[in-house]
């Protein structure tokens, strides 16, 4: 715990490995499991179900960087930015390979500083508010496919 740490960080999931040190500590940290799950394929080919698992997981972590620069682009006009880019790593909690996922570290509780910041209702509202036009942002440029049912 380093008390003089300071700023916000937006995680993405990362295929290849964690993008920093602390970014590959911090995930190992607070990893419980690392499965992939979410997403029932009903496709007897086990080849096949791994390719198209594969195929929707690059798509996925794709959105997800977008969704989490846009993030990260909001964040950084009320905040410090702890990194200037988006973080990768292997959180268990991004791994819904369907859907955009990101992780927002707003700030350091272990900073008297920031830890001050985030105990105020008027920055928490600030965070939020960057947060939400971060994913407004995101969506009014990629917007979901329309999901529909067929008969």
């Amino acid at each position: 715990i380093k008390p003089d740490a300071r700023g916000s960080s937006v995680f993405a999931l990362s295929e290849k490995g964690a993008s920093s040190t602390a970014a590959k500590w911090l995930a190992n940290k607070e990893n419980q499991a690392d499965l992939i799950g979410g997403v029932k394929l009903n496709v007897k080919d086990p080849y096949l179900a791994h390719t198209l698992l594969d195929l929707t997981q690059t798509a996925t972590i794709n959105d997800s960087l977008k969704l989490a620069k846009a993030v990260l682009s909001e964040l950084g006009t009320i905040n410090q930015l702890h990194s200037r880019g988006v973080e990768q790593a292997g959180f268990a909690v991004l791994k819904a390979p369907d859907i955009p996922s990101i992780l927002v570290e707003t700030a350091f509780i272990s900073n008297p500083e920031e830890e001050k910041r985030l105990i105020d209702e008027a920055y928490q509202l600030k965070m939020a508010n960057a947060i939400h036009a971060g994913i407004k942002r995101y969506f009014a440029k990629n917007p979901p496919l329309a999901r529909t049912k067929l008969a």
